[in-house]
């Protein structure tokens, strides 16, 4: 059976879920925004490189490009620096390359037309990334001879991808930081905002327990309409209870003296007349007494009702039924689980195992079991579990339903009045419980099983 939902859970969760992905986006909007501008940086950079490369080229006297650097202690002068350049005729000639390219094996190779620009970036034998920018320029060598040359000038990524790096490490963390702070803080404040509903839960579990007949008051706007009106309904529903047993205990007061008078008027008739009379008085004596003792047990569950010791009752009947079946060799076996409660009436509960046990009795060959337990995976008004047992002829698949109405047998031929399990029925559903009828599979008669509300004894001690 799953457990019920929460609604902490539920709104911790709802709203947890949108901050995680909005915080997950933000990272990698913010990602993306940092690549862009670390690669239009570097791009940059690369174009002040050419430009620097273009301004140093001059042409020697026997047509070669030398390049003759500014800076002295220039990148492209130290081997394997992480700046490289080269000069290359449009025919793909090399016409100057830079001693940082020593040992590298990279090759800048782009051939372009005179204008043309291209910017890509390659990987080197060890892993490396190197972005490379080529330009094509038409240069001058004396007046009147021009020839196209492609400038390209390279810088490998790896200080571009460290800070890009550290940067998501940062970003990442003070993000992570922030989404746990603030879930945090919001189950703080949402443990503080559903304080009234855990108080309420925990008010209602207690009158489920007999510890209480009500709620309590000073709850926030929200809630006191309900907590309000709660009270009011279980008070309005003891009132109707108590107001429906007084009402029928008086109609089944009433009905005593007539039904005595009729008895006594009954002696002057004729014997044939006076044992139908007799039978039809007994009878309605036996509903009347029936209905005199549901109005003073009350039936039905309610709030701040305590545990009932099955154990007692079980005994009692027991030992009652034993004497009223003297004739026969009955074994009434009882096995409870220790600790376990029915919370209700004890008139009903004795009336319910009462009807049970009477009927198993009476159709078993000699063997009757009891057993009650709790069945913690029940929900509350179906928690102790009642199973009566016989090894008698037990109750056809066809009839299981048909019996459980006032006034029907599986028998006919046997004596009785066919209210016994019609009781039983009405009582277990007075209490949101059920009855069950199926075959027993030890005994090999028939199994009735009632569900009730229960709990442990020792919850409510």
């Amino acid at each position: 059976m799953s457990s019920p939902l929460s609604i902490r859970r539920e709104l911790i969760v709802s709203v947890a879920v949108p901050l995680v992905l909005f915080f997950a986006l933000t990272v990698f909007v913010l990602d993306g925004i940092f690549r862009a501008l670390s690669e239009r940086a570097l791009r940059e950079l690369l174009e002040e490189q050419l430009i620097a490369v273009v301004s140093s080229a001059e042409t020697a006297n026997d047509g070669r490009i030398e390049l003759r650097l500014l800076d002295p202690e220039s990148r492209l002068l130290t081997p394997g620096s992480g700046y490289y350049a080269v000069v290359r005729a449009r025919s793909g000639a090399l016409l100057w390359s830079s001693p940082s390219l020593q040992g590298t094996g990279l090759r800048l190779d782009v051939i372009l037309a005179a204008g043309g620009t291209d910017y890509r970036q390659v990987r080197l034998a060890g892993g490396d990334r190197v972005a490379v920018l080529s330009r094509g320029l038409e240069w001058e060598y004396a007046r009147g001879s021009n020839a196209d040359l492609v400038f390209s000038v390279a810088a490998s990524t790896a200080q571009q991808q460290a800070q890009l790096w550290r940067f998501r490490q940062q970003l990442t963390g003070w993000f992570v930081l922030l989404a746990l702070a603030l879930l945090a803080v919001l189950a703080w404040r949402l443990r503080r905002a559903m304080a009234p509903m855990q108080r309420l839960e925990r008010e209602i579990r207690e009158m489920e327990g007999g510890q209480r007949g009500g709620l309590g008051a000073d709850y926030p706007r929200e809630l006191a309409g309900v907590t309000r009106n709660l009270n009011a309904l279980l008070e309005g529903e003891r009132a109707r209870i108590a107001r429906y047993r007084d009402t029928l205990g008086n109609l089944a007061h009433g009905l005593k003296t007539p039904l005595a008078v009729m008895r006594t008027a009954a002696a002057s008739v004729g014997e044939r007349e006076r044992a139908v009379l007799d039978g039809e008085i007994d009878r309605m004596a036996q509903i009347v007494e029936h209905q005199l003792k549901r109005a003073a047990t009350g039936g039905g569950a309610s709030f701040g009702q305590a545990s009932v010791d099955p154990a007692p009752v079980l005994a009692d009947l027991r030992a009652a039924l034993l004497r009223v079946h003297a004739a026969r060799d009955l074994q009434v076996q009882i096995e409870v689980q220790s600790g376990s409660g029915f919370v209700g009436d004890r008139g009903d509960l004795l009336e319910l195992l009462g009807n049970l046990l009477d009927n198993a009795c009476k159709w078993c060959r000699g063997r009757v079991r009891v057993r009650l337990r709790l069945d913690a995976t029940a929900v509350s008004a179906r928690r102790l579990v009642i199973q009566v047992d016989d090894d008698g002829p037990g109750i056809p698949a066809g009839d299981r339903e048909r019996v459980r109405e006032r006034g029907v047998r599986a028998d006919e031929r046997q004596p009785g009045h066919g209210l016994g399990l019609a009781m039983v029925s009405d009582t277990a559903a007075a209490y949101g419980g059920e009855l069950r009828i199926s075959a027993s599979e030890d005994l090999g008669g028939a199994r009735v099983e009632v569900r009730l509300p229960g709990r442990s004894l020792a919850a409510s001690a």
